[in-house]
């Protein structure tokens, strides 16, 4: 299944909400959430992975997934991260994180900070391949399910993009609304 990586817009919201509410469950975000994280831009950038948007494939499942981050130097924050089920085992958070990455490279951060249930293996385990180590754990963070919530952080490096002098203000790459 191919799929392509596109900026957010406000028109995603309903399908985003309505995997966001199949996904976390309790934990989920509201619509009123997520419009307010689009208003933040250019401090947060948004995107969604599309199904078979350029090879006109046919598919029951054409959002297959998002993400999101929060950029305040010398941080970033991985707000969201989230692939459908239908769609996961195919590479699509691996993408999703590339991208989060490299928007954070861009925004000048040194390091990419992320919040994870203790409870979800193949997210952690996602985020260890991707070079994220815990750095502490917040206790009965997720409510109402009282589940730990595992902070880690990824330096970044050149290699991931990152600028060898910092400038004032790096922009992220973010469409129009």
């Amino acid at each position: 299944m191919t799929a392509r990586l596109r900026p957010m817009r406000w028109q995603d919201i309903d399908a985003v909400d309505d995997l966001e509410r199949r996904l976390f469950g309790t934990d989920a975000w509201s619509p009123a959430s997520w419009w307010s994280e689009l208003a933040a831009r250019p401090h947060t950038a948004y995107a969604v992975l599309e199904a078979g948007a350029d090879r006109g494939e046919v598919t029951d499942v054409p959002l297959l997934g998002y993400a999101g981050l929060a950029r305040s130097r010398p941080l970033a924050d991985v707000m969201t991260i989230a692939v459908h089920p239908q769609a996961q085992g195919g590479g699509h958070g691996r993408q999703l994180m590339r991208w989060l990455i490299e928007q954070a490279a861009l925004a000048g951060a040194e390091a990419l900070m992320l919040e994870v249930r203790a409870d979800n293996a193949a997210a952690r385990a996602l985020y260890e391949a991707k070079g994220f180590g815990q750095i502490s754990v917040r206790r009965r963070y997720y409510q109402p399910d009282g589940v730990d919530a595992l902070v880690m952080r990824r330096r970044l490096t050149p290699a991931d993009g990152v600028p060898t002098t910092r400038p004032a203000a790096a922009p992220l790459a973010q469409a129009a609304p």
